[in-house]
């Protein structure tokens, strides 16, 4: 019984290490400072001055210096793994330049899209689904009466008392 406890301990370490938090620097690296977030991935030690990147400002630079530059040269360049690159761009924080010809697929049609999960059309369509959704979930409550589901917030309790 203990063992299946370990490998559960084991498990849940590995998903958090796999949360990306693209490499953000926490201390100084030149006098042990604290490292403050200053915008665009760009960090700064508040004790000595000394300013260092993330993994998505070490590949903007990059990518503003060296435009038209695929994962593969990024990463070979930054130390940033494709797999963060590749996440960047799902999370639409880099685009893929107009002159690529390589394309991200959108994850409901396959239409070739720049960056992103979606494109245009699919990511306005499944908004108004997520929003439609909602609206039914919180009218749900003023629909009582018409149906035969019982109110859920009221069960079992008495709603009136005799005196």
């Amino acid at each position: 019984m203990g063992s299946d406890r370990e490998e559960k301990i084991q498990m849940f370490k590995k998903e958090f290490n796999a949360v990306n938090t693209y490499n953000r620097p926490t201390y100084c690296d030149k006098c042990g400072g604290v490292m403050v977030f200053k915008g665009v991935g760009e960090y700064r030690c508040e004790r000595c001055g000394y300013v260092d990147y993330d993994d998505y400002g070490k590949t903007r630079n990059y990518i503003e210096k060296h435009s038209g530059a695929n994962a593969a040269q990024v990463s070979k360049a930054t130390g940033v793994s494709q797999k963060a690159i590749r996440e960047l761009l799902k999370e639409a924080r880099l685009e893929i330049s107009p002159d690529s010809t390589i394309f991200l697929r959108c994850e409901i049609c396959g239409a070739a899209i720049r960056g992103g999960r979606y494109c245009s059309k699919c990511e306005t369509a499944y908004h108004k689904n997520v929003e439609e959704m909602a609206r039914r979930s919180r009218h749900q409550d003023d629909m009582f009466g018409y149906s035969t589901e019982k109110r859920k917030r009221d069960e079992g309790s008495k709603r009136f008392t005799r005196e």
